[in-house]
């Protein structure tokens, strides 16, 4: 059967997703008090738990450390809050959880049956323009950077902002740079195609994008267009392509479009506040629009090129069959359905970004 060869697959390789939104989350729920709310037992308001975690078969998870990009002078300690939510709960379930900061911690946690618990921050406003705090954050373990969320920075533009340098600024590309030199992958979710751009003609190492679909399948600014995937495939990088209903369903982007009379790409909106809103049932995004974003991505950057990033936790609604992260055998078990062999599974899995890792560990 279909469900137990991906079983059979994901004990033998890790599984690792590129981004998942629990600390902000457990900020927002209760402060980042583990005693408060028992992650070691099923939390119905979140998409994450340890026991999903395990149903999932995740093998290793970038969580996210995102904080509000202003006031900008809260950035840096917000961070490291968040940093300190991650070792505490490694710390809280440790037969569970390893902290991992590199390829080969993960391949450790894998074989002792522990998630790799890997660190990304989700914006440069953490660094408040300091190359001495990314480096920092780097001893600190934290392996990638979002180069922004959905605000400009001074040194880059956003995919959600009205453009103002058309790319990155020289510091910008200082930034990229120093990342290259200390090991820290350059992630590109969120910047603006210019930066997208910009960024590969300038680096040196392999780039990701951490939670980011295919543009030509559903056309918003935050997805890949397709000539930087064929860039991404010359600088053996990796998209992770995520499930968030608003980059992933073209329905759902046009039918928000009409309900609102606006071209211009919403933010990802609860499906409760579009029904409240105007009335009706929007559409849902669904497990097939996530699998041809997929299957495009690996047309065409190719099948070394392509990862998932689901962004549980960061968004108040996933398509219906892929509600949590007990979800990705879903994504796998229709994948294999759609003749994807054994091993081109296992690079999606996680054999893609372990691999721009141990670039970055080089």
């Amino acid at each position: 059967m279909t469900s137990e060869r991906i079983s059979r697959l994901l004990r033998d390789h890790p599984l690792v997703d590129g981004h998942n939104d629990l600390p902000i989350a457990m900020y927002e729920l209760c402060g980042y008090d583990l005693d408060k709310i028992d992650l070691g037992g099923d939390v119905p308001g979140l998409n994450t738990d340890l026991p999903r975690l395990a149903a999932g078969q995740v093998g290793a998870q970038f969580w996210s450390l995102w904080v509000p990009p202003k006031p900008q002078a809260e950035a840096v300690h917000r961070t490291l809050e968040q940093i300190d939510f991650v070792y505490r709960l490694v710390e809280r379930f440790p037969d569970r959880l390893r902290l991992a900061v590199s390829a080969d911690d993960v391949e450790t946690a894998f074989r002792a049956g522990q998630v790799a618990s890997l660190m990304g921050m989700e914006g440069g406003q953490s660094i408040d323009g300091s190359l001495g705090v990314l480096r920092m954050m780097r001893t600190l373990g934290v392996r990638y950077m979002t180069l922004t969320h959905n605000d400009n920075l001074p040194w880059a533009d956003s995919a959600t902002d009205e453009p103002v340098l058309g790319g990155l600024s020289e510091f910008g590309e200082q930034v990229v740079a120093e990342m290259n030199r200390i090991g820290m992958l350059v992630d590109l979710s969120h910047v603006s195609a210019d930066v997208m751009r910009h960024a590969l003609r300038v680096t040196s190492k392999p780039v990701i994008f951490s939670h980011s679909s295919a543009r030509a399948i559903c056309d918003v600014p935050r997805n890949v267009p397709d000539d930087v995937l064929t860039s991404l495939a010359a600088n053996d990088g990796v998209c992770m392509v995520t499930f968030v209903p608003m980059f992933v369903s073209q329905r759902l982007v046009d039918w928000v479009a009409e309900m609102t009379g606006s071209d211009a790409a919403p933010p990802p909106t609860s499906m409760a506040a579009l029904r409240e809103k105007f009335g009706v049932e929007p559409p849902a995004a669904t497990l097939d629009e996530v699998v041809r974003h997929v299957e495009h991505v690996r047309e065409v950057a190719g099948i070394d090129h392509v990862g998932v990033g689901g962004d549980y936790d960061g968004c108040p609604d996933f398509p219906p069959e892929l509600p949590d992260v007990a979800s990705y055998p879903v994504l796998f078990e229709a994948l294999a359905e759609r003749k994807w062999s054994d091993a081109d599974l296992a690079k999606l899995a996680g054999g893609n970004v372990l691999r721009a890792l141990r670039a970055a560990d080089d």
